[in-house]
């Protein structure tokens, strides 16, 4: 029988977000009996860290100087301790785990870029283009993500860029009856239509645009019990966001729930899905959602587009348009056969082009190549 292969994966933290979550279910379904599988967080482990240490070995890097970004020694020591035959980083930690996996004298380096920031700096453009040339394989959870890392220069190589498109659990993401438990909590009543979203409180997420439209959306609802927006999640914008709120004078009208465990009567509880981003790479959220059977009104970004495909291509709006949001979320609550239709066939489409199973056996594939 053949040695397993060592594999190591490489983030900051596993708490919380559509990146997490995507290596929390890697590390989790990657075949045991191939891999032996360790994590390294270089701040802490968080949330989507629980249960992994059932199948894997999960280490929190050793307190680094301020001059690690340059020479980070202790993580190489770390990495060589740990002693993997791949390393496979995650954004945000690129550069420097790259740098320290090389001086670790680590033979195979790949890497996945989860998204971008927008607008992106010539700062990090610098030491991704650096970190590139030392990276083996870079995958983008796009196409479009793969296509800017060639148009920008990043990864100079071609051959070296892979798309490995994000998958979910479509038994565990079903469709399911609203249990009624979110609507009593918040106090929404049974008739009144839920728009939902989840998502990092983030600049690039847009949630400043999600809120002029719902804003606009209920001074303009006449007929029937006028829309709730409810929100999961958190991130650093969510005081600028809930002065907003206030200013608009609708804090009894949008909630704001922080990251939550019940994802599940969430997604029951919501007539539609959301996402006013900026950008997105593949978006973990919304591929849950629509797996759940909810009809998505996403922006026009990154890989929404072929997350809906054609069939779903008139439920995408323009960016920074915060006039088309509103006026989608009207056509889409009002018609309520159409919203039903296009809920099946959002579940039909992750079913069949983002099952979780062939992801993680697109990885495997990669970790194998040159060992």
């Amino acid at each position: 029988m053949s040695r397993k292969l060592r594999l190591l994966h490489i983030i900051n933290n596993l708490n919380y977000g559509g990146m997490e979550r995507i290596l929390s279910d890697l590390v989790r379904l990657t075949d045991p009996s191939r891999f032996d599988k360790h994590l390294l967080a270089l701040s802490y482990l968080g949330q989507f860290a629980k249960g992994l240490e059932n199948v894997a070995t999960l280490h929190v890097a050793d307190c680094m100087s301020p001059w690690s970004l340059v020479w980070p020694r202790r993580l190489a020591r770390q990495i060589q301790q740990i002693a993997p035959d791949v390393v496979h980083t995650h954004s945000g930690v690129w550069y420097k785990a790259s740098l320290a996996a090389r001086l670790a004298g680590v033979r195979r380096l790949i890497h996945t870029e989860h998204g971008r920031p927008n607008p992106d700096s010539w700062q990090r453009k610098f030491f991704e283009r650096l970190a590139a040339k030392r990276t083996d394989v870079v995958v983008a959870v796009s196409e479009p993500l793969a296509k800017y890392h060639l148009s920008d220069w990043i990864v100079l190589e071609r051959h070296k860029i892979r798309t490995i498109i994000n998958g979910v659990d479509t038994d565990l993401y079903s469709p399911r009856a609203d249990p009624g438990t979110v609507r009593r909590e918040l106090g929404i009543e049974a008739m009144m239509p839920v728009l939902g979203s989840v998502g990092r409180l983030e600049r690039i997420k847009g949630y400043d645009l999600m809120l002029e439209a719902f804003r606009r959306l209920r001074s303009e609802w006449q007929n029937g019990p006028a829309p709730i927006l409810v929100i999961a999640g958190e991130g650093a914008e969510r005081d600028h966001l809930e002065t907003l709120v206030a200013s608009y004078g609708l804090r009894e009208k949008i909630k704001f729930l922080g990251w939550r465990d019940d994802i599940h009567d969430l997604q029951a509880t919501f007539t539609l899905f959301t996402l006013s981003s900026r950008n997105e790479g593949t978006s973990v959220s919304l591929l849950e959602a629509m797996s759940a059977g909810l009809c998505p009104v996403v922006t026009n970004v990154g890989g929404n587009p072929g997350v809906l495909g054609k069939e779903l291509s008139h439920r995408l709006v323009p960016p920074e348009d915060s006039v088309a949001l509103a006026s989608s979320w009207k056509n889409a609550l009002k018609d309520v056969a159409k919203r039903e239709q296009d809920a099946q066939t959002a579940r039909s489409r992750v079913k069949a082009n983002f099952c979780l199973d062939t992801m993680v056996k697109s990885y495997e594939r990669l970790y194998v190549m040159g060992n």
